[in-house]
């Protein structure tokens, strides 16, 4: 992946390495670390995969990433790596390479809409465009559109299962020789007098000896940085996100319908999402109501969603780094410690896995993350 690398710090004879957060981002890195033959300790306060990682609307894609073009590529890069890790683990269940739709419902939002669908075409993001009759006739007969839109189809993106993406991860490196510390927090971050990352102590009252750590904490990613005295700031936004019971899933694929997100979850749920609806978090809305909200979007796009139970729904912090960029890579006054912090970890989770874990064993940073640099924010 990328055109090459650089010459970054690395960390001679690492041994042991501690990964703080256990998402897809946190578990990618360990198993990558894994199979390069470091000593690796996942810790979590939770467990893994159970938090933003399994309440993410899980859509792996570049199409909505074009604002920088290193932006695109990292995640093109991302969407190329869940394939070639599908072809090592084995796809099920967590890989569903089924595409993704998406259309509008006003002139303004539509230009808009056929615009990016251009611009990706010349940079060789496969897009196609159907009416919406087609759509019905050829890709998903349950939904209500008018028979003329235009809908945009990326035929090459999918959604994934985070939690059975990370639950296979861990399990593997697991298997091979790696810890498993869950249920349990970093509450400290040793150095030694020259400022290098020796010990974590964690919130059960243990004490590791490690070379490295990886801050993949997500949401909390600020208060594991304020550990070693590092300033990562980070955006707030929070999302909701509910998951309906069906008997049968009526759909096929991730869309993007006018106010309102929808995906498959599996063979029996659905996961709904609206950044709309996320705009009344902060209103003190009962998550309750914003379900059943989300819910009535949905029927009018797919009317057997109307009468589904609403099974689950769960507002999450977004890890997002404050200029909206990945914050991916060492932090060169804290020898020893790095981020792993990123928005969409669902598309970047194996590529930034792959590339992070091989810049802490070679000292070689890859020039697909020369903009997501953590130094980039000022201590």
């Amino acid at each position: 992946m990328g055109s090459g690398s650089v010459e970054w710090p690395g960390r001679a004879g690492v041994r042991r390495v501690a990964v703080v957060g256990v998402g897809i981002v946190g578990a990618s890195v360990g198993w990558n670390l894994s199979r390069l033959g470091a000593e690796v300790v996942f810790i979590d306060a939770g467990r893994p995969g159970e938090g933003v990682t399994n309440w993410s609307f899980s859509w792996a894609n570049a199409s909505t990433k074009t604002a920088r073009r290193s932006y695109f590529d990292l995640n093109v890069a991302g969407m190329a790596a869940h394939r070639e890790l599908a072809g090592t683990i084995g796809p099920d269940p967590w890989w569903h390479p089924s595409g993704h739709l998406r259309w509008a419902d006003d002139p303004a939002a539509e230009a808009e809409l056929l615009e990016t669908a251009e611009l990706l075409g010349r940079w060789d993001y496969r897009v196609e465009t159907y009416t919406g009759a087609e759509v019905r006739s050829r890709l998903e007969p349950a939904l209500v559109l008018p028979d003329t839109l235009p809908v945009v189809f990326y035929p090459d993106e999918a959604w994934v299962h985070g939690r059975h993406l990370v639950g296979r991860l861990v399990g593997e490196a697991v298997a091979s020789g790696a810890e498993l510390r869950s249920g349990t927090a970093v509450r400290d971050i040793g150095t030694d007098a020259d400022g290098s990352v020796r010990t974590v102590a964690l919130s059960d009252g243990s004490r590791l000896d490690v070379d490295i750590v990886v801050n993949a904490a997500g949401p909390s990613a600020s208060l594991v940085a304020g550990l070693v005295a590092r300033h990562l700031p980070m955006r707030r936004e929070p999302g909701v996100l509910t998951r309906l019971d069906c008997a049968q899933v009526p759909l096929h694929r991730a869309m993007h319908a006018p106010h309102i997100e929808i995906r498959p979850d599996g063979d029996t749920s659905v996961v709904l999402h609206s950044r709309e609806i996320d705009a009344l978090i902060d209103t003190g809305e009962d998550p309750g109501q914003l379900a059943r909200m989300l819910r009535e979007s949905a029927r009018h796009v797919v009317p057997e969603l109307g009468d589904a139970r609403i099974a689950e729904t769960r507002i999450v912090d977004r890890p997002i780094p404050a200029d909206g960029f990945p914050s991916v890579g060492a932090v060169l006054s804290v020898p020893g410690y790095y981020e792993a912090v990123t928005h969409s970890g669902i598309t970047l989770g194996p590529v930034i896995g792959r590339l992070l874990a091989s810049e802490i064993l070679s000292g070689k940073r890859d020039e697909l993350l020369a903009d997501f640099c953590p130094e980039r924010f000022p201590a």
